[in-house]
């Protein structure tokens, strides 16, 4: 009889960057003071759009928003890392990774004004926004394959919550991805709630990030609020699945400090206590600190950056706003490539 201990396994944490602004130099990211400012101006951005957005579905002028306020360094850390031709696929939190992806944010609106016709996609290769939960996971996983055959050096990155790391397409997309050495990131943003409930009831481990253990996948957790350790933990995996490496789980350690939707009510199931000691670790006020320090921002700046901002996302709004309506038969010639007899008698009908 053998009794023996086959493997052992850890699962690193990474922050680069505390909640005072002070960073750890030797673990620092190649990042230039121009790049540092230019990732202040997009997280501001998003801050900016988010806000609005908000402020529009209460007006009456979109439909049900899903806010990423106090997400923006996760996403904005992870979609910095990736090159234009580098596939990204986002869930309905995403908005932000995608403003960072350079997709219009007038077509963010469009589509939270349930215009299908904000999901075109442009010139960079963004996926459309999924709704269903964790079903993206495998369509990334699928395209990294793809990729891998084709033999290019284009890398997939999808975004999920801790909640989609309970459905059954998330594991299946770890296994495929694990098997075949696939050139995908996974992104598990752990914003501490899937709607209402905490990450404790999602889970027994003591992370997310070691579920890719299980799958023969490199998986790390990071402070999700630090832009500059998402970024050096991302560009590190990508540069690696690029080499033909395989894949990563990536855990960012978050907090959502907005409701679910706008169609939830926080409260409920969550303290003020709690919202306003995670909202101490604010990434945004983070990073000003840093940037401070270092003479890359001060109030002139700040002002500027901000009205920046509000102007590029109010010019969005008014695009939007302008956009005609969409064809109704939209809903019928957008479902496939080519018409189903279903569908062709649905439009008859219609007419």
């Amino acid at each position: 009889m053998v009794k023996k201990v086959i493997e052992k396994f850890e699962v690193e944490y990474l922050q680069v960057l505390d909640e005072n602004g002070k960073a750890d130099e030797e673990l620092m990211p190649n990042l230039s003071s121009k790049q540092i400012k230019e990732l202040y101006e997009l997280m501001i951005l998003m801050r900016t759009f988010d806000d609005k957005a908000f402020s529009m579905q209460r007006q009456g002028r979109i439909g049900t928003y899903i806010q990423f306020k106090g997400q923006e360094a996760s996403q904005l850390g992870s979609a910095y890392a990736l090159e234009d031709k580098d596939w990204m696929f986002p869930m309905y939190r995403s908005g932000g990774a995608l403003i960072v992806r350079k997709y219009p944010m007038h077509q963010l609106l469009q589509y939270y004004g349930g215009d299908e016709r904000g999901l075109k996609a442009g010139t960079i290769n963004n996926f459309p926004i999924c709704i269903p939960v964790g079903t993206q996971t495998p369509h990334a996983v699928g395209c990294a394959w793809a990729s891998k055959l084709k033999g290019e050096k284009i890398v997939s990155l999808v975004y999920t919550g801790e909640g989609g790391t309970s459905k059954g397409d998330f594991h299946e997309g770890m296994n495929f991805a694990g098997i075949h050495k696939v050139p995908c990131i996974i992104v598990i943003e752990n914003n501490q709630y899937a709607i209402s409930v905490p990450h404790k009831l999602q889970t027994g481990s003591e992370t997310f990030a070691q579920k890719a253990i299980a799958y023969g996948i490199r998986g790390i957790q990071v402070d999700g609020n630090d832009v500059f350790a998402v970024y050096k933990v991302t560009k590190e995996a990508i540069d690696n699945a690029r080499a033909g490496k395989g894949p990563a789980l990536i855990e960012a350690f978050t907090y959502r400090l907005a409701d679910h939707s706008t169609s939830d009510d926080a409260k409920k199931y969550r303290s003020d206590k709690e919202v306003q000691g995670w909202a101490k670790r604010d990434p945004i006020i983070r990073l000003e600190k840093y940037m401070r320090s270092k003479k890359l921002l001060d109030d002139k700046y700040k002002a500027e950056v901000a009205k920046k901002a509000r102007e590029k996302v109010e010019k969005e709004v008014e695009i939007y706003e302008k956009m005609p309506a969409p064809d109704p038969k939209d809903m019928f010639t957008y479902t496939f490539a080519e018409l189903t007899d279903n569908l062709k008698e649905q439009i008859k009908d219609f007419q």
